[in-house]
């Protein structure tokens, strides 16, 4: 691990009994970066996040965090990290200025530096208008903010973000993003997990997770424009819906799914592409509602779903 590195993993593993949730994963992490984690559920982003935050122990391998051993140390970790777990960490009867000042105990903040750190999280989170509201009674967004502000109290260098926008309306999406990514340019170094692609592409370097293992990896541009990620046609047509069913019965196509109004078809080369057009155009689509386009993270990571069996990694 050196001196750029804030996350080193070597094969980490963790077993539940029999079942493996995370199978021999290895990744660094930058300092600086904000790094994505994407899978489904029950893939297991969670299990690894909570494996480096030093809360649960890996049955198997290694794992380093700002030079601090997860499981020799696990202590160490959790004083210089801050985590963010998809549950709430809220209690719904402390108000916002109370959960702040308690957690500036937690991290040994008294004083006048504890009154310093809260009153620039109000601040800076957007919190003053509710600093004396109980957080059972915040809006979603704010709980959220809240949360972050707690993780956030004691200047970590690291920050572990567990799917922080889920349930999160678009505007304070869009504003929780925007603190993340200026965070970033501070030197923080961010893992996050989320379920939104749209958000992945904000991040330097991502990760795709798959029953326990890591099928791909780079940064957004290189996922998609990898060798072997095949052709995406978007196709615009009123015929979409029923198209999508008989879509995904042909054995050249690789994957098929409705983005907004469009759908999108993944091939493997242009012959694929060919015998795509001649099916389209025997349904009554026009060559001109068709279109060879870059894919979305999201078609990415359903192409790599459908099929996990091929190789890991992607050239950064």
């Amino acid at each position: 691990m050196n001196g750029s590195t804030t996350v080193c993993a070597e094969a980490l593993t963790r077993k539940f009994g029999d079942f493996v949730a995370v199978d021999a994963v290895s990744f660094e992490i930058h300092s600086g970066e904000i790094w994505g984690f994407l899978g489904p559920n029950g893939s297991g982003k969670s299990t690894t996040m909570r494996m480096l935050c030093g809360v649960l122990e890996p049955t198997s391998g290694r794992a380093q965090v700002l030079g601090y051993d997860v499981a020799r140390d696990p202590e160490a970790v959790k004083l210089r990290i801050g985590y963010m777990s998809q549950g709430s960490s809220l209690w719904n009867d402390l108000t916002v200025e109370e959960h702040l000042n308690f957690y500036a105990g937690l991290f040994g903040l008294y004083g006048a530096p504890a009154r310093a750190a809260v009153e620039e999280w109000i601040a800076r989170i957007g919190l003053g208008e509710r600093r004396t509201q109980v957080a059972g009674s915040l809006p979603g967004g704010f709980r959220k903010r809240l949360a972050l502000a707690c993780a956030l109290l004691h200047r970590p260098q690291m920050l572990f973000l567990d799917e922080p926008t889920a349930g999160v309306d678009p505007v304070s999406r869009r504003e929780f993003w925007d603190l993340i990514v200026s965070l970033a340019d501070e030197g923080v170094t961010v893992m996050v997990t989320t379920h939104y692609l749209d958000e992945a592409e904000h991040c330097h370097q991502l990760a795709f997770i798959y029953g326990g293992r890591i099928i791909a990896r780079g940064t957004p541009e290189a996922l998609k424009h990898a060798p072997g990620s095949g052709i995406t046609v978007e196709i615009v047509s009123k015929k979409n819906a029923l198209l999508l069913d008989a879509l995904e019965d042909l054995g050249y196509v690789r994957g098929a799914s409705l983005y907004g109004s469009a759908l999108h078809v993944t091939v493997k080369d242009d012959a694929d592409r060919q015998e795509l057009e001649r099916f389209l155009a025997g349904h009554g689509v026009e060559p001109t509602d068709c279109a060879t386009i870059t894919p979305s993270l999201e078609d990415i990571f359903s192409d790599l779903v459908k099929t996990a069996g091929a190789p890991e990694g992607v050239a950064t």
